[in-house]
């Protein structure tokens, strides 16, 4: 009778290789280690966004202000040392670097945190320096009482 051409099987179909199908499954395992590794990494830098100068500033009950643009921060140490931002600076070059690194001239809000242990006079001294150099957006930082403080 006759033989069969083919590379045998039944009803002379080859065989062939059976390709895996694709998974229709979405792997999420990779993207939640990513994402708990990054909440760990914010976690641990949020704290140290804040301005670096460390001062324990008064407490009041005032609401804060609103404002879209970073301010520029003076702080002025309890044992007298002005800082602009991170920079030591002296109160008579303060001016001049205000100038030098305000984007909006004479409009640029400024912020002042000074130490509640440091003498008025000398909070006094850095704000009139300001403000008589003709920036007239200059305010105070206080802190809001917590709960326990308020009893």
């Amino acid at each position: 009778m006759g033989a069969s051409l083919g590379s045998g099987g039944a009803g002379g179909r080859s065989r062939r290789r059976h390709r895996p199908q694709p998974m229709s499954e979405i792997n999420v395992t990779p993207m939640v280690d990513v994402m708990l590794v990054l909440l760990i990494v914010f976690m641990v830098a949020a704290p140290l966004l804040t301005v670096g100068v460390p001062v324990e500033l008064p407490q009041t009950r005032s609401e804060p202000l609103q404002g879209d643009d970073e301010p520029l921060t003076i702080t002025v140490q309890g044992d007298g040392t002005v800082y602009l931002q991170e920079t030591v600076v002296e109160v008579d070059e303060l001016v001049a670097r205000l100038l030098a690194i305000g984007e909006n001239g004479y409009e640029e809000r400024i912020y002042v945190r000074a130490d509640k242990t440091i003498e008025y006079g000398t909070v006094m001294q850095v704000m009139g320096t300001i403000s008589s150099a003709g920036f007239s957006r200059v305010g105070l930082v206080t802190e809001t009482p917590t709960s326990a403080d308020r009893r």
